[in-house]
């Protein structure tokens, strides 16, 4: 391109192709031109070129650059100089464009800069917009003026010029706003919105028209609204965030709350003031329920605080804001004739009764109603509790006690419902009693203080306290009220009343006897036993224990009141008892030789207990006068000696007849093993040869199965290829057939999948032509009543009398007229032949003739 001097370092000679340009300093002016393209230009001496040769900035259509420090220009658009040299515009930009001059390529003047690169001009599609915002003061083509701050929007579609003096904020697109939904939007800065009203900064408001929105400016989008959609069981509660006037033209106050509901509208947006509380489902009351309302709004839409409203079924409403349901929604209190309830009055009202009658009711006042009957309690009464009443048998009871004068009584045998001022009454028992009661155990067998106590039902303690006396037992009951006691015989139930209580029982148990072991309600009569362990000492002092077993019973006339008294005279007549009869055994024996005892121990201890009667024999029972127990006899379980050489020179007879014993033993069981032995060597040898025998077998065995492996072992390589040649071809095979079953399935699915597509074609034609066919007889059917609808409606307006009228005005016009003509002539005629009179009028006689006869007709 240029041949380089030797002198300088840089070329003389610079070809400058077309569409370049290069920079020429002219050192002796120092004025810097441009040179461009295509020429050969010559460096002078004086010259020097700084830039270049560079390329012309070529723009494309729809592109632009921006240009630092451009060259300034006159009105006319030429460049101005000054002393040869361009001026520029310092510090200031140039947006260039694919119009005008800058269609083709261009050079940069001296002192032009390219500000970044050759930039697409931006497309805004339709429903989007640039925020632009100004930088400098201008002026727009169309006279608007810009202050430096002001924000504008650039809508699409259209392509956006970009100018020095503007700057693209940000790209805004609009929102679509679909059905039952809205945009809420916000004012950045006072302004005037897309509907013409005046904004302040900060004020927020709602555009609820469907379709697309392109925010302004000055507006940003909060949020975008749904609608709340409302159902015949659903209301929407609304609270008021500032005094305004809804979308119903209705006035909220501030922090006003009320309810939208299905008969305001189907759909509710909530505006900027209104603040969504939630959503309240409907209340539904069956016509066997009630409800009552708290605070109920009333007339004015304000609630009445602090009253009520009940609200019988069957009905559904809204619970408007304020208003609660007091317990609820409740059941119609439906009483049998078996029930009835305890009302209480909570204020001053009026009670209409049946009959007409009516009862004033104080607060406080308390009375019951009884079934059968359905009662629903008005807002000024309380129900307390229901009463059901209690069916009783015979054998049951309950306590019942009046709140007004204290009285307690049972009642038994009898249905009974507890009025307004009784309770039932809970029967307190001593712990011991109550666990007797409820363990059911049979009331005086011996059981170990340690044994768990038997897991019973709990006793309902309003009930009368029962308690079944066995056969052939006692139970003493005591009344404290009356100060006497009273002894009931089994078999009987008792039934204690208020205040009576059981007599307990503590017996003596265990061997030896301890007292306290056996607790009991019931005294069984007898007869029965008990056993005691005592210890006696011999004249000899050899101290024995005995084991004695004692039968006994009560001897008692269950009439006579004392004999039944004494019963329980004695609180422990088994620990009594025992005590006595071993302290008479200790006295009979300690008179008596060990070997006398020995031999004759069961005379001696009878005849200790029971007594010798005058003629010297032994009395067959002693009774305790104080309570009449009968000790019938005595058995002696068991003697063994206390003293420890009487039971080691015992011991020493009985091991002596024990070794001799066991001496016999070991040597019968010595010859019994020796047996033994003998025939187990016998069981061992043949044993043995029948184990040699097997292991032959075994070994034979094992050469066969060797043999057998190595020929499967040959023949299995052969074997296993075949198998697999022949398990490959199965494969393929069963592959084909597959492949050839699914590609018929797929033509099935595609036939079926045609036949229904051409199904469904001729359906819908078919259909389209039946519902145009049914469209054009509903046309034709409605064009019929609507012309037969215009027929009668005309003759509606114009009445029988017009039509009659305009019908008749050519006839009475004529008759008018021929009796203007004063005609005396009349001709008659019937039905059966009829003339025209008025073609015959006119032909024959004239028009005078013609009007005296029909005027005489017209008479007639």
């Amino acid at each position: 391109m240029a041949s380089k001097s030797n002198n300088e370092g840089k070329p003389n000679l610079y070809r400058i192709p077309p569409y370049y340009y290069l920079h020429v300093l002219d050192q002796n002016t120092n004025i810097t031109r441009v040179e461009v393209g295509p020429k050969t230009f010559i460096r002078q001496d004086h010259e020097n070129v700084i830039y270049g040769p560079e390329k012309m900035i070529s723009i494309p259509p729809r592109n632009y650059c921006i240009i630092e420090n451009p060259v300034a220009r006159d009105a006319k658009g030429d460049i101005i100089f000054e002393d040869g040299q361009v001026k520029l515009r310092h510090a200031d930009q140039e947006i260039r464009l694919a119009k005008g001059r800058y269609v083709d390529p261009f050079a940069l003047y001296p002192g032009e800069v390219l500000f970044g690169k050759i930039t697409p001009l931006r497309t805004v599609p339709a429903n989007s917009a640039l925020r632009l915002r100004a930088v400098l003061d201008f002026s727009e083509e169309d006279g608007t003026k810009r202050t430096a701050g002001d924000e504008w929007l650039f809508e699409g579609p259209g392509t956006y010029i970009p100018q020095v003096e503007v700057e693209v904020a940000e790209t805004i697109r609009a929102t679509i706003i679909k059905a039952n939904q809205a945009l809420k939007l916000r004012a950045r800065k006072d302004c005037v919105d897309r509907d013409g009203v005046v904004r302040v900064t900060g004020e927020e408001w709602i555009v609820s028209k469907v379709g697309a929105y392109l925010n302004g400016a000055y507006e940003e989008v909060v949020d975008v609204v749904n609608a709340f959609v409302l159902t015949d069981k659903k209301a929407l509660h609304l609270r008021a965030t500032k005094t305004f006037k809804d979308a119903y033209n209705q006035v909220r106050k501030n922090g006003e709350e009320w309810l939208i509901t299905l008969k305001d509208t189907e759909a509710h947006i909530p505006s900027v003031y209104e603040e969504v509380v939630g959503i309240i489902n409907i209340t539904t009351i069956t016509n066997r329920q009630y409800a009552v309302i708290l605070d109920p709004v009333g007339a004015d839409g304000k609630p009445q605080l602090g009253q009520k409203r009940l609200v019988k079924g069957e009905t559904s409403f809204f619970l408007r804001p304020g208003e609660s349901l007091e317990r609820g929604i409740q059941s119609v209190h439906v009483l049998g004739e078996d029930e009835g309830l305890i009302l209480r009055a909570n204020e001053e009202f009026v009670e209409q009764v049946q009959g007409g009658a009516n009862i004033k009711r104080s607060p406080g006042d308390r009375w019951m109603i009884r079934g059968p009957v359905e009662y629903v309690p008005p807002v000024e009464i309380e129900v307390v509790s229901k009463r059901k009443a209690i069916p009783l048998d015979a054998n049951e009871g309950i306590y019942v006690r009046d709140t007004k004068t204290g009285k307690v009584r049972d009642i038994k045998g009898i249905t009974y419902m507890l009025n307004e001022n009784e309770e039932l009454w809970q029967k307190e028992l001593p712990a011991a009693v109550e666990q007797l009661l409820v363990s059911g155990r049979d009331p005086l067998a011996e059981r170990s203080e340690r044994d768990p106590p038997a897991a019973g039902k709990a006793r309902d303690m309003t009930r009368i306290v029962t308690f079944r006396v066995p056969h052939n037992a006692a139970v003493q009951i005591y009344d404290f009220k009356e100060k006497k006691a009273r002894v009931v015989f089994g078999p009987e139930l008792v039934m204690l009343g208020p205040d009576e209580q059981f007599t307990k029982l503590s017996l003596s148990g265990g061997k030896p006897k301890r007292p306290n072991v056996i607790k009991a309600l019931c005294l069984l009569l007898g007869p029965d036993f008990f056993t005691d362990i005592i210890t006696i000492e011999t004249a000899d002092h050899a101290r024995l224990q005995l084991q004695l077993s004692y039968n006994w019973h009560f001897e008692v006339d269950q009439k006579n009141t004392d004999d039944a008294a004494k019963l329980f005279s004695v609180p422990d007549f088994v620990g009594d008892a025992c005590k006595a009869i071993a302290s008479r055994v200790r006295g009979a024996v300690a008179s008596v030789q060990f070997d006398d005892f020995h031999k004759n121990s069961a005379k001696i201890i009878r005849a200790s207990v029971f007594g010798i009667d005058e003629k010297g024999k032994v009395r067959d029972k002693f009774v305790f006068p104080s309570n009449n127990l009968c000790i019938t006899s005595i058995d002696i379980q068991s003697v063994e000696p206390v003293d420890q050489r009487t039971r080691d020179a015992l011991q020493k007879s009985v091991q002596l007849a024990i070794e001799i014993t066991t001496n016999s033993q070991e040597a019968a069981a010595r010859h019994e093993a020796e047996r033994l032995e003998q025939e187990a060597k016998g069981r061992l040898e043949r044993q043995k040869i029948e184990a040699e025998a097997e292991a032959e077998k075994a070994r034979r065995s094992l050469l066969e199965l060797q043999a057998q492996s190595a020929a499967v072992e040959s023949t299995g390589q052969a074997k296993a290829e075949a198998q697999s040649r022949a398990e490959a071809a199965r494969i393929e095979g069963e592959a084909a057939v597959n492949q050839a079953k699914l590609k018929a399935e797929a033509m099935r699915i595609e036939a079926e999948s045609e036949l229904e597509r051409l199904t469904a074609a001729r359906e819908a034609e078919t259909k389209y032509v039946r519902e145009q066919n049914e469209l054009e007889i509903v046309k034709t059917r409605d064009m019929a009543e609507i012309e037969t609808r215009k027929f009668e409606d005309t003759v509606k307006a114009l009445t029988p009398e017009t039509l009659r009228s305009i019908f008749s005005a050519e006839s009475e016009s004529k008759v008018r007229l021929l009796q203007a003509l004063n005609l005396q002539s009349t001709i008659f005629t019937d039905g059966n032949s009829p003339i025209n009179l008025f073609n015959t009028a006119n032909g024959l006689i004239g028009a005078a003739g013609a009007a005296g006869a029909s005027g005489a007709i017209a008479n007639k």
